[in-house]
């Protein structure tokens, strides 16, 4: 299987016509769907339902189209950071916890950008579980996590300063008129609350017990898509401060008292080489931080 193959697949997905696919890539009509008929054979599947000239993706050829995006990703990154003997570039990819602290690493990446002007950086807003899954499969160059998180096989740095929990609410409910939120205020509360692993056991060391004192009626890995549903009257969102803009919307955000804090680290594999880019990137941040780069034992 080529990766020259992949990406006649990875075009055909994309335009769901073979003809289309075929100039897009300069190549002959015939010649990708040789190359098609030859993958579907290797891998004992069929990947494209054909109606006329439009196709369409089994359910193997959806799964196949994500792992093959991973996978060209993946290559087309290592081209990437395969780097000139004097100057350092390639791409440094970060799957980053939306909080507050991710500025103190924009900072980083700003002077990495003065240092280094061939180093690009690649941002993806995620949660915990998806970021511990593309560092191991070698997507992701760094991860920002909130804590707590299991950082048992990672190296990490902490990164200074710290967010406040606390409730977004509409700002006709009555908890929006209140400075705190208590435990009192939660009880028999819908509340929709973040996917990261730890954050409910996190909570019920805050109040103290195991026994539930609200109701969660759903989750989030993005804060976005929870403000539209605290705004469309679905609960109220758990969250951090600073994420969402409340001073042009509808909603308000109320921290938790006694406060909970929560803050942040900058993950990465142990016993992963990385890139001169990643380097660069990790050693301006220690840098910034007038802390050393961890080293492994």
């Amino acid at each position: 299987m080529e990766l020259r193959v992949l990406r006649y697949f990875q075009a055909v997905v994309s335009e769901l016509n073979i003809s289309h696919a075929a100039e897009r890539l300069h190549v002959s009509q015939p010649t990708i769907s040789r190359q098609l008929k030859d993958l579907e054979d290797e891998l004992g599947v069929t990947l494209f339902e054909r109606a006329g000239r439009q196709l369409q993706l089994t359910s193997s050829g959806e799964y196949f189209a994500t792992q093959v995006d991973q996978i060209l990703s993946l290559a087309d990154k290592t081209v990437a950071n395969i780097n000139a003997e004097q100057v350092i570039s390639g791409e440094v990819v970060i799957g980053s916890a939306e909080a507050r602290s991710f500025l103190t690493v924009a900072e980083s990446i700003k002077s990495l950008q003065l240092q280094h002007p061939k180093i690009k950086t690649k941002i993806t807003s995620t949660n915990a579980n998806e970021i511990r899954k593309y560092l191991k499969s070698g997507n992701f160059d760094f991860g920002i996590v909130v804590e707590p998180a299991d950082k048992s096989t990672f190296n990490f740095m902490h990164l200074p300063g710290e967010s406040h929990w606390g409730l977004l609410v509409p700002k006709e409910s009555k908890l929006a008129k209140q400075d705190y939120v208590t435990l009192a205020d939660l009880e028999h509360q819908n509340i929709i609350v973040s996917q990261q692993h730890g954050i409910v056991e996190q909570l019920q060391e805050w109040y103290g017990e195991s026994t539930p004192k609200f109701k969660i009626v759903a989750t989030y890995n993005l804060l976005y898509n929870a403000a539209l549903l605290v705004t469309a009257g679905v609960g109220y969102a758990l969250c951090i401060d600073g994420i969402i803009n409340t001073s042009q919307s509808e909603l308000v955000f109320v921290p938790l008292t006694p406060a909970l804090t929560a803050t942040t680290s900058l993950v990465w594999n142990q016993g992963q080489r990385l890139s001169n880019a990643a380097n660069a990137f990790l050693e301006q941040l220690a840098t910034d931080l007038n802390q050393p780069v961890p080293t492994e034992h």
